[in-house]
């Protein structure tokens, strides 16, 4: 007992920080740098940019950002919520395989959906071109066909790649619903239909604001698909702004804007999400005892939960084999093997930063954390609510200012230069991937430190080992579990990114994600194929994931 109370000693007995604190403390700090970096490039830029930007730029980014957003989300909430309802309440012929294929969309990133529904079904495309051929139109005004390439294509498309977030978040929150309430709204006369909307729908709304906003984020980072639809949001416009025109500050206060949004987003979400927990808490959980179906209503329930899977994972996962086998005999080229090396370097290189992290911030705070300590690891790793583009601004910024202060050291001391060795190398890209993937890594760890009896901790020190051996012996052991699915997630995650690597990517350095975009972006679908499959097929890897948390109760 005595062993066990000079093992806790550092975390209640002394006021200073122990070894361990002060360094989880120093490699937290660099984590805030780029959001400190936007603020100050935002309010120290050229204040004479902000009237035009008020007068002519912003008010349509905002628009169509804010149209984007919400067409988007409204879709997903109604396709996801309608979905985990049928799979949650109902029995009827495919349920089973629907109810882990809905996710599958979740595979495919964004960009690479969006480039193959805008190539084939544009007025150039295959589709339209046979359909000209068929029925003799001539002109796009002769067709009643609208342009895909436009806001409401956008929405249609983002919002079918998206909905498993919603999905997710109501069948999780379905099935903590008791059926009590459902069986006495029944035998008051309430058909299945007015029960969902008035009892079930109700008590999930929290859940499906959080998949909402997770939706929205998502749009709020896209920079792949908004440019093959021709959408100008505000994500598009920090690159366009940056890259196109070479104004870092105006750049800065779009990202300031978009900050705003974001930051109020994640107060939302958090707030629905605590709501959530609330209301959960409350209730018991009971046994879902689901309708079966036949017929007409089974052939409809499937259909609907095979629309969304189609539209969102099969038709563009068929579009680039199409696409792919038409080069078979030239693929894969050396262009793709250099990308793929280089994804996989950066994958890696993510894998074992955010790993180191997640197991230092979680044996902090388990064992030795403070709250204030604890609450910087935490908002540390809320890098993956920057979007790209903002992160992407907010390391530059530093990392350029480094470079100079040591290429002027360097001269004084040598004569010599060595040029960009931080903003100009991969140091930038895996710092980027690092601070966005880190809250995958955290929350996956931390809920496996959760399932270890702090008992066992106890029971080692009383036998005399010390904090780090009981690290080395018992966590590790038990957490490799959860140490396996985060290192999948993020490194399935960094394969996918791409508006952080665009932007901080060195010269002549293209990752599997920047080779699809620049070939896509170039009309060489054929090119992009390959890459982009190769990324869905990773993609599944984390749906299989996630297929295990959408297991039926034992008991249901």
């Amino acid at each position: 007992m005595t062993a066990m109370m000079q093992d806790a000693a550092p975390a209640s007995g002394r006021k200073g920080f122990s070894p361990l604190q002060a360094v989880t403390l120093i490699l937290s700090l660099p984590l805030f740098l780029p959001l400190a970096a936007v603020l100050f490039l935002a309010i120290t830029a050229d204040s004479n940019a902000w009237p035009d930007l008020l007068g002519s730029i912003l008010p349509s980014m905002v628009r169509q950002t804010v149209l984007l957003a919400g067409g988007v989300a409204l879709i997903t909430l109604v396709t996801g919520a309608v979905m985990a309802w049928l799979v949650t309440f109902y029995s009827f012929p495919g349920r089973n395989l629907m109810k882990w294929s809905a996710i599958l969309p979740l595979a495919v990133p964004g960009y690479i959906t969006a480039f193959a529904y805008v190539d084939y079904f544009s007025y150039a495309g295959p589709f339209q071109t046979a359909l000209r051929r068929l029925t003799g139109w001539s002109t796009p005004a002769e067709s009643w066909i609208p342009d895909i390439r436009s806001l409401g294509g956008a929405i249609l498309v983002i919002a079918f790649s998206l909905y498993p977030y919603v999905y997710m978040s109501a069948r999780a929150a379905f099935l903590k619903q008791p059926m009590s309430q459902l069986d006495v709204a029944r035998t008051l006369g309430r058909s299945p239909w007015k029960a969902f909307l008035q009892i079930t729908l109700p008590q999930a709304r929290p859940a499906l604001a959080v998949g909402a906003s997770l939706v929205i984020m998502e749009v709020m980072n896209d920079i792949g698909a908004v440019q093959f639809f021709g959408v100008n949001t505000l994500t598009y416009g920090i690159y366009s702004t940056w890259l196109g025109q070479g104004n870092l500050g105006g750049a800065a206060q779009l990202a300031f804007v978009l900050l705003t949004a974001v930051g109020a987003l994640i107060g939302f979400e958090q707030l629905m999400r605590r709501r959530d927990t609330l209301s959960r808490g409350a209730r018991a959980h009971s046994p879902i005892q689901r309708i079966r179906l036949s017929g007409v209503p089974a052939v409809l329930a499937f259909v609907t939960m095979f629309i969304p899977i189609t539209l969102g994972f099969l038709v563009p996962v068929f579009l680039l084999l199409h696409y792919g086998w038409r080069r078979f005999s030239d693929l894969p080229s050396s262009a793709f093997f250099s990308a793929m090396g280089n994804s996989l370097l950066l994958a890696i290189l993510a894998c074992v930063g955010t790993l180191f992290l997640a197991l230092l911030f979680g044996h902090v705070m388990r064992g030795q954390g403070r709250p204030g300590l604890n609450r910087i690891t935490r908002f540390a790793s809320f890098g993956y609510a920057l979007p790209g583009t903002v992160l992407g601004i907010g390391i530059i910024i530093p990392f350029s200012f480094l470079d100079i202060q040591i290429n002027a050291l360097t001269k004084a001391l040598f004569g010599s230069m060595p040029g960009l060795i931080l903003s100009g190398s991969m140091v930038a890209l895996v710092f980027a991937y690092v601070t966005r993937f880190l809250v995958i890594a955290t929350g996956t760890v931390n809920a496996g430190f959760m399932k270890i009896s702090p008992h066992l901790d106890q029971v080692a020190r009383t036998l005399g080992r010390g904090p780090f051996t009981v690290f080395r012996e018992i966590h590790l052991p038990l957490l490799r579990p959860a140490l396996i699915t985060a290192t999948l997630l993020v490194f399935v995650d960094a394969l996918k990114e791409l508006p952080a690597t665009l932007l901080l990517r060195p010269f002549d350095f293209d990752t599997l994600a920047t080779h699809v975009f620049t070939s896509a972006s170039l009309g060489q679908l054929e090119e992009a194929a390959l890459p982009a499959l190769s990324i869905a097929l990773a993609g599944l890897i984390p749906v299989f994931i996630l297929s295990r948390n959408l297991r039926d109760p034992a008991q249901g």
